[in-house]
């Protein structure tokens, strides 16, 4: 499915002029362009599909919970299936992560479509097998959401930029309600559960997650989770020992991307970005 969902959500008047001074895409696939982003990720479902998650402790990945949902089921799909390559880009990683257990939004319905409950609670937190204890690959915190137009900026795989990630380094907030941000940041088929940032004193913070694209009077935005109660609630669940634990299984060849049937439904295959 390649169509725009057309956004419903608010009634926004938006500028052309603020897409005009939005920064162009920085591809990432120098280890001095990464430097910074080394705990963006590429998560890999079963070789058939990938979104993108971020680090923001040792052990956690933030990402969008439609990821781990198949988009024809619309069942969980098996996170154990699921591994977080830190700092992907040109075929080799950072760090290599299978996914220990994962807790979804308990108010997060996967039915397909988009709309602004689904976006609010669109969020999921993996626990990684064993933490990622890297000198170079360092967590993000997390900041409270933005206001209309303030500057943020995202960092994403996406469908023609599946082997490095990307940097959108300025792009607005152009609306907030019910839990939803809607950004001028450009995404893609794959940018889903990518970290929206903003940037003080010279470090980034995560303030939202990517969840999906729409359009507004004809110009495409993207849609993201507000980060505050949502991730709270999924902390909670994890410290209530919610999300199904998989036992430590004999090493496996990983399957990356392209290297089985990309045709294979799954939640994180480029439904939404």
């Amino acid at each position: 499915m390649r169509r725009w969902v057309a956004l419903t959500l608010m009634m926004t008047v938006i500028a052309t002029a603020a897409f005009a001074q939005d920064a162009r895409l920085k591809r990432l696939s120098s280890g001095v362009d990464a430097t910074a982003w080394e705990a963006v990720g590429r998560l890999d479902i079963a070789g058939t599909g990938f979104c993108t998650g971020a680090l923001i402790a040792p052990r956690l990945v933030l990402t969008a919970a439609h990821c781990l949902f198949d988009r024809d089921t619309k069942l969980r799909i098996d996170h154990g299936t699921v591994q977080f390559l830190a700092g992907f880009r040109n075929g080799r990683a950072g760090a290599y992560r299978d996914v220990r257990r994962a807790v979804v939004h308990p108010d997060f319905v996967y039915d397909g479509d988009v709309s602004s409950g689904r976006v609010r609670n669109d969020l999921a937190l993996l626990e990684l097998q064993r933490p990622i204890r890297n000198t170079t690959i360092k967590p993000f915190g997390t900041a409270a959401r933005p206001r209309p137009g303030d500057s943020v900026g995202v960092v994403s795989y996406a469908r023609d930029r599946s082997e490095a990630p990307s940097l959108q380094e300025v792009c607005k907030v152009l609306a907030q309600q019910d839990g939803v941000l809607v950004t001028s940041c450009s995404v893609d088929f794959g940018s889903s559960g990518a970290p929206i940032f903003t940037f003080h004193d010279g470090e980034a913070h995560i303030v939202s997650v990517v969840s999906a694209k729409a359009e507004v009077d004809g110009e495409r935005v993207s849609l993201g989770t507000a980060l505050g109660a949502p991730l709270a609630v999924l902390q909670a669940e994890l410290v209530a020992g919610k999300g199904v634990f998989q036992d430590d299984a004999p090493r496996r060849k990983r399957v990356l991307v392209g290297q089985s049937n990309a045709d294979a439904g799954t939640g994180a295959k480029f439904v939404k970005p």
